[in-house]
């Protein structure tokens, strides 16, 4: 799972690294933590428009037959080994984004209950700025005709380092290789396919 992330990084330093421009500079969202039950705006990338980091996104994705927006509350991570079958996602599946940040947060149980628990930041060991593979939706208002854009972040079974730290759900967010950032936009591949654990580059510390 993955319910809090960071995106520290300065907006130049961002756009920098996916060579892209930020639509809102006001929008753009720095902060050291971001709760995902917060539903805050944060910067990603969609396939149809990768030379764009759009700020009129936010976390907890919204589909478009939803009666009302309380879903998203269920909807911040998605399992990427299911996504095409739940109705939540498999509408979307094909509207892929990379979502920009700097590292997550997950807790390591202590006891059985969870009772005792020690936070961890994770980071990549390759990339100080990196994209979890996410997947994207609007939604329209009926009453007001808002448009509201969501996105979601998939998940996949942990990697070594991972199963040590969220030891009670063994699960982590898909961190993309930057390598496989624009495959990912252009839908080259099945979703399934980037199920593969982060294996080796990432290092977690206490916090």
């Amino acid at each position: 799972m993955c319910y809090s992330t960071q995106q520290s990084e300065s907006l130049k330093n961002v756009a920098k690294r996916f060579n892209a421009t930020v639509d809102n500079a006001a929008n753009f969202l720095q902060a050291d933590v971001i709760n995902g039950f917060a539903h805050q705006h944060t910067p990603i990338i969609i396939d149809k428009r990768p030379d764009i980091i759009s700020t009129d996104y936010s976390w907890g994705l919204v589909p478009s037959w939803s009666k009302d927006i309380d879903i998203r509350k269920q909807t911040l991570n998605a399992r990427i080994e299911t996504v095409e079958e739940k109705p939540s996602f498999k509408n979307c599946v094909q509207n892929r984004c990379l979502v920009i940040a700097t590292a997550y947060y997950e807790w390591h149980w202590k006891d059985e209950k969870g009772k005792l628990k020690q936070k961890y930041q994770i980071n990549s060991q390759d990339e100080e700025i990196f994209a979890f593979a996410g997947l994207y939706s609007s939604w329209i208002d009926k009453a007001s005709g808002e448009v509201l854009n969501t996105y979601t972040i998939l998940t996949t079974e942990a990697n070594e380092v991972m199963r040590y730290v969220h030891n009670n759900k063994k699960r982590m967010p898909v961190m993309l290789r930057k390598e496989d950032e624009a495959n990912w936009l252009k839908g080259l591949n099945q979703v399934r396919d980037y199920a593969y654990p982060y294996e080796s580059n990432v290092v977690a510390f206490a916090v």
